[in-house]
């Protein structure tokens, strides 16, 4: 069986199994516009505290922007009360195809809340929590994890338990504990164990830096799918790359000419989307990751930072688009 195949959540089909993940601060809608023009079938906004929008805080309801080129979506929610998650879910409506629940975000302002995997440190909550969501919504309902909040904890296996038990469409897990946050190796063997363990389908995320990373994933722990994360950061073209790869085609290289204009793109998606003035500031990261392997790359990252207008960038992205590779 090829290992790039159709996807099957609930009831979203998708037409193949390389997937874009959440990442709070990133995956806005102009980014996962870029994601998916280069190949990412099912892509996720930024964490939604469930708080924010049962309040109406309006910074939260505008992180699910979104259009009909933006589509099929998930949203992922956070949060430690299951009847706020459940009126969240509710509230989302026909915005989402997808509900996801954060239970592996390691970050201390989320943890500290009792949301994100902290939740792994109470296995009844996180039943409670994907029991009242089901109830809630028949959007396809998943559950991103991490292995358990102490390296040695093997939560994991409990989550995978409870989430197919309660009624989840999928499960997603970064193999690494709370504690690691992003260090070490993500360890692939557990997605491979948590795979024979459930019957839903199972996707792995971890490490998924480049198109040979895809491949071994699939390849070496039968998951029915991959989520590229931190590897989408100023490289969309992950995806394009390995369905390139899965397929049995030549993966194409990217040059500088290619990644500005790609940059460029993600520019101006950000400016008609949030403003000048968040589309300065928040391309400013994104630039220094387009950057990675350019020669010069350090010289043009300050200059990237030290820009104070958008002609300033589009200056500098019509001096990478003319680098040779």
């Amino acid at each position: 069986m090829s290992l790039l195949r159709p996807l099957v959540i609930g009831q979203l089909v998708l037409p193949h199994n390389v997937l874009l993940a959440p990442l709070a601060g990133i995956t806005n809608h102009a980014f996962r516009l870029i994601c998916r023009r280069e190949g990412a079938c099912l892509a996720f906004t930024e964490m939604v505290s469930v708080n924010g929008m049962v309040r109406e805080g309006e910074k939260t309801w505008e992180l699910l922007q979104s259009s009909d080129e933006d589509r099929p979506l998930g949203v992922q929610l956070f949060g430690d009360d299951p009847e706020l998650l459940a009126r969240a879910a509710e509230l989302v409506g026909d915005r989402a195809d997808l509900i996801d629940i954060n239970m592996g975000c390691p970050v201390r302002k989320v943890v500290g809340t009792g949301a994100g995997s902290a939740l792994l440190k109470d296995t009844a909550r996180i039943a409670a929590i994907v029991k009242a969501v089901r109830r809630a919504t028949r959007l396809p309902l998943t559950i991103k994890i991490r292995t358990g909040w102490d390296r040695q904890d093997e939560t994991w296996r409990e989550a995978g338990r409870i989430a197919e038990a309660e009624g989840c469409d999928a499960i997603t897990l970064h193999p690494r504990s709370r504690s690691q946050m992003f260090e070490g190796s993500a360890d692939w063997s557990r997605i491979a164990a948590l795979k024979a363990l459930v019957g839903i389908p199972v996707i792995g995320s971890g490490d998924l830096f480049t198109a040979e990373d895809c491949r071994r994933m699939l390849a070496e722990t039968g998951c029915d799918g991959i989520m590229a994360a931190r590897g989408a950061m100023g490289n969309p073209w992950i995806f394009r790359q390995a369905r390139e790869l899965l397929e049995g085609r030549p993966v194409r290289l990217i040059g500088p000419a290619e990644r500005a204009t790609t940059a460029r793109s993600h520019l101006e998606l950000f400016v008609e989307q949030a403003g000048a003035a968040v589309a300065l500031r928040e391309m400013k990261k994104h630039l220094g990751w387009y950057i990675h392997g350019i020669s010069g790359a350090a010289s043009l990252r300050r200059a990237a930072h030290g820009a104070r207008s958008l002609e300033e960038l589009r200056e500098l992205l019509d001096r990478i688009g003319g680098m040779g590779a």
